[in-house]
């Protein structure tokens, strides 16, 4: 095996706050009776910044400046204003692109090419979309009366900080409405800059707002009287506790959860293609996102093949620095999360299942893993059911489409699939009877801001991106 030098990102041009507090009403403030925790680079272990936690009085005030906000500017502002001050934010965040994409891995722990090429890219082309759609909504919905809903609660996970903020924000603005939003309380430092962002972009005050913490914060936003939505980007189990806490309320709502997605190769398939789709799909990204495509449900007479290349592919992948730009797979993003990741693999190897993982280096400081691989995997195995959120693939075999699909379907879950095939028509039957908000053919992991995404079952409702973005967020007469 070829070696590489080192080849690290430069973080000399970054400069960072000791503390950071919460963005309300146009200006970063930091209440004096705030408790701070620790930012953490899971790749170091090291402290970053100290970040502080909101109370509920501290969401109170940043709902008040979003209700102010919207009654007294935001609603009314001409919709092709709105537009300008979208894109001034996506233009200003490809300007500090570099920046962003350092910190987005320093906090997160994902190798900077994906920070580099992925996140801060596709962040920046949703508010790009979204200031096209804020002057266009009565063609987005011909025959009805549009109008916003007013503040929305929007609460992110740590996976995709930036593009899960931009997700969020860039539609809720371009509907008029206004914003209080929580980052997620290991990934904080992407969102204080796109705070700073939308400060020099000069939007009005309050109409973006950010508050810092934990469960108890997100709580807060949800449960606070003041908000008209809620939009939700995180586990299974805290979706559906939101869900109750707004069952026989008024406000609006749309999860996006878990996933357990499948990526299923037919015999027919372009076989060396599809692997790279494979490890594009769970270990690229480390497993991070909720449409991972975890299963791999592989036709049997090409399962050795398969698995024998595969293999080959992943003894050549690099684990460690993520701001070493020759890194594949990076850190995990907390230690709390490696060790839900690693006793899910215990489970495997206890239930059966063969485990692989190549023979490479791991740094002995942060939270890293080397990617794994687990054959003879049943439907049954918890592998196979549970979302592990890391770099872990569990496969299936099966021998006809109708078994495929059947095992795709077999599970709590229905955000993403994959479908591997040379027959168009084979394709798009296999497609249609899944169970899946996202299906993607001969790729994976793609996204385009003009598409919607979401999913079905135990992995939400409602979408996000595209026209179909939009809605959430309007009232529609």
């Amino acid at each position: 095996m070829w070696g590489y030098d080192p080849a690290p990102q430069g973080t000399d041009f970054v400069e960072l706050d000791e503390r950071y507090g919460h963005f309300i009403d146009g200006e970063f403030v930091i209440p004096e009776e705030s408790e701070f925790f620790p930012s953490i680079n899971p790749a170091t272990e090291e402290p970053i910044a100290q970040v502080a936690a909101a109370t509920e009085e501290t969401v109170d005030k940043a709902v008040q400046a979003a209700r102010k906000a919207y009654e007294k500017y935001w609603k009314k502002t001409k919709p092709a204003e709105r537009a300008k001050y979208i894109y001034r934010i996506a233009r200003m965040m490809q300007e500090k692109a570099r920046e962003l994409a350092v910190v987005e891995t320093m906090d997160g722990g994902k190798p900077i090419r994906e920070s580099r090429d992925v996140d801060v890219p596709l962040a920046a082309a949703h508010f790009f979309h979204y200031a096209g759609w804020a002057d266009k909504l009565e063609y987005a919905f011909p025959g009805a009366q549009v109008s916003p809903i007013g503040v929305a609660g929007q609460i992110i996970p740590w996976n995709f900080p930036l593009l899960m903020a931009a997700w969020k924000i860039a539609p809720a603005l371009a509907t008029g409405n206004t914003i209080v939003i929580k980052p997620a309380e290991t990934t904080p430092l992407t969102a204080m800059l796109l705070a700073e962002i939308i400060q020099e972009a000069d939007l009005p005050p309050g109409v973006v707002n950010f508050v810092n913490g934990a469960g108890a914060t997100g709580a807060a936003i949800v449960n606070h009287d003041d908000v008209d939505k809620i939009a939700f980007t995180g586990s299974t189990a805290v979706g559906k506790l939101i869900q109750r806490q707004l069952a026989g309320t008024d406000k609006r709502l749309t999860l996006e959860l878990g996933g357990k997605g499948a990526n299923i190769i037919f015999d027919d398939a372009p076989i060396d293609q599809a692997v790279e789709g494979i490890v594009n799909g769970i270990f690229f990204n480390q497993g991070h996102v909720c449409c991972a495509g975890s299963r791999l449900l592989v036709q049997e007479n090409i399962h050795d093949e398969v698995i024998d290349k595969l293999k080959r592919r992943m003894s050549t992948l690099r684990v460690g620095d993520p701001l070493d730009k020759n890194t594949d797979i990076g850190a995990i993003n907390s230690l709390e999360q490696l060790n839900r990741i690693q006793e899910l693999i215990g489970a495997g190897m206890e239930e059966g299942a063969q485990m692989h993982q190549p023979d490479c280096d791991v740094p002995e400081t942060g939270y890293f893993l080397q990617p794994t691989i687990f054959t003879d995997v049943t439907p049954s195995h918890r592998i196979a059911q549970e979302e592990i959120f890391g770099p872990v693939l569990s496969v299936l075999t099966f021998r006809t489409p109708d078994e495929a699909i059947e095992k795709a379907n077999n599970t709590f879950y229905g955000l993403a699939n994959g479908i591997w095939t040379d027959k168009g028509s084979k394709l798009f039957r296999v497609a249609g009877a899944l169970k899946s908000g996202v299906v993607w053919g001969n790729t994976y992991n793609k996204f385009d801001p003009a598409s919607p995404f979401g999913g079905y079952k135990e992995s939400g409702f409602g979408r996000e991106g595209g026209r179909h973005g939009l809605m959430p967020y309007l009232k529609l007469s």
